[in-house]
């Protein structure tokens, strides 16, 4: 028989970013908080790890810049973490005109702002978007129409559609529109940067400021079910025991919780959640040489490989029939540039640096054939070799790839999407959604605060704040 121990005003299943900024907000409003993480560390696919033998590199293993976390949020957790800007943005570098940066920054200055407020109608984000021409192009049209009518360079084209599939298997003029809700989160909070000590370095802070705030922080704990009445709930361990609580804020993706609810997931467009991407985490003797361009100033930022925008296209094609990319587009990030702190100095001073690898149109249907993983990886490393002056693999002491299916058992993400499932609006779809945090589930004492929530995606805080700002609405 289960052995209840102890009773919370508030449990949180997953010790994920999002869970341990709730988990501060709660505490520091007198609530009793107790979060279970299933895996030995907190901070879900925010960590770092010492991945190769013999080198001490801290590598950004899963999640590796942090997008959209508002610096007030940041700040009223009392979180002091470094983020630094990558010294050159893109490369090879292309022409964004300033009526497009315009745009982008008014869309932002504009919108980011309701994302840790109560959910405003779509009509309401309308008027406050207060621009009738990047709405129409932004969130009724497919995002296609409007790059190419603003860009005419292939390069500069696909580069800016990178955003809008990073972790979405979407075409540029998908009907539905994934590939526009994807670009807006990835826009909209302004630069991503480089957390200094990696992103182990902001979840280890987060936890402090859990723990400082009261919380009870539980490492090595499965979380099997969730009953509840939707006044009481009870949490069951794979241990054995059971906690009691009020309120159940769910970290998981809004398929897991429905498993641990007993319930079948609720139907979403789309179907079943897909991730898309090939992730390589790479430690290199040195950088490697770049045709035309200093290793330091292509590696800097994100440096784009075979992302034109016919060659998206064609990728995405070629993925859609259950085909590996002949040609795989990637873009490559070198971390150690911005933030050394993440080597040891004796490998600093050796010139050695870490390379991060994102692989696009990588769905996870293409790695249920026997051998896909290597002749993805194989492809990949072609693909990044055709734009190199030298072989990639001259100059690698450690090497790590993981897919999508190897995300969705390390992590629980299902099908391994990093967004936990198709990224939402961030307004209410729905008259009765109006004024709610996008956070809630059909039953009135649980809460989703990861990145499957409405407004979710990314390294933010932002579902952790709203779910954490729900509970707290509740008499």
């Amino acid at each position: 028989m289960p052995v209840q121990r102890r009773s919370f005003d508030s449990v949180i299943v997953g010790g994920g970013h999002n869970g341990l900024v709730a988990a501060t907000l709660l505490s520091r409003a007198g609530r009793s908080v107790l979060v279970l993480e299933r895996r030995d560390e907190l901070g879900g696919a925010a960590v770092s790890a010492r991945l190769f033998p013999g080198f001490d590199a801290r590598v950004s293993r899963y999640s590796y810049l942090v997008s959209l976390f508002p610096s007030a949020l940041l700040r009223s957790l009392g979180v002091s973490i470094e983020l630094r800007a990558r010294r050159i943005p893109t490369y090879p570098p292309v022409d964004l005109d300033p009526a497009w940066q315009a745009l982008m920054a008014r869309v932002g200055e504009r919108l980011f702002g309701t994302f840790t407020e109560p959910l405003r109608s779509r009509e309401e984000m309308r008027r406050r978007l207060g621009d009738e021409a990047a709405w129409e192009a932004l969130f009724e049209t497919p995002l296609a129409e409007l790059i190419e009518r603003t860009f005419d360079s292939d390069q500069t084209r696909g580069t800016v559609l990178t955003d809008a599939v990073i972790g979405t298997f979407a075409a540029a003029d998908d009907p539905e529109l994934r590939q526009n809700r994807c670009f807006l989160y990835h826009v909209v909070g302004g630069s991503w940067n480089v957390p200094v000590g990696g992103m182990g370095a902001l979840s280890a802070a987060l936890a402090d400021a859990a723990r400082h705030a009261g919380a009870e922080l539980v490492t090595g704990s499965e979380v099997m079910a969730i009953a509840t009445d939707g006044q009481r709930a009870e949490v069951t361990c794979a241990d054995g025991l059971t906690y009691g609580a009020r309120h159940v804020l769910a970290g998981v993706a809004p398929s897991v919780l429905a498993t641990l609810l007993g319930e079948r997931p609720t139907p979403v467009p789309g179907g079943t959640p897909e991730g898309a991407q090939l992730k390589i985490n790479m430690l290199l003797s040195r950088l490697p040489r770049v045709p035309g361009a200093a290793s330091e100033d292509a590696f800097n930022g994100t440096f784009h490989v075979n992302e034109g925008y016919e060659q998206l296209a064609e990728a995405y094609r070629q993925a859609s029939v259950g085909e590996i990319p002949s040609l795989p587009p990637c873009e490559v990030y070198c971390h150690s540039l911005t933030d050394p702190t993440i080597l040891s100095p004796e490998l600093a001073a050796r010139g050695v640096h870490t390379l991060t690898l994102f692989g696009l149109h990588m769905p996870a249907r293409l790695f249920d054939k026997p051998a896909a993983k290597e002749r993805a990886v194989a492809a990949t490393l072609r693909s990044l070799n055709s734009v190199l002056a030298e072989p990639i693999e001259d100059l690698l002491l450690g090497f790590e790839a993981l897919t999508p299916p190897e995300l969705e058992s390390e992590l629980g993400m299902p099908g391994g999407h990093i967004f936990h499932r198709d990224l939402a609006w961030p307004f209410a779809e729905s008259p009765e959604d109006v004024g709610r945090w996008g956070v809630e589930t059909d039953h009135p004492n649980v809460w989703l605060c990861g990145a499957g929530a409405r407004r979710g995606g990314g390294v933010s805080g932002i579902p952790g704040h709203n779910a954490a700002r729900a509970v707290l609405a509740m008499r």
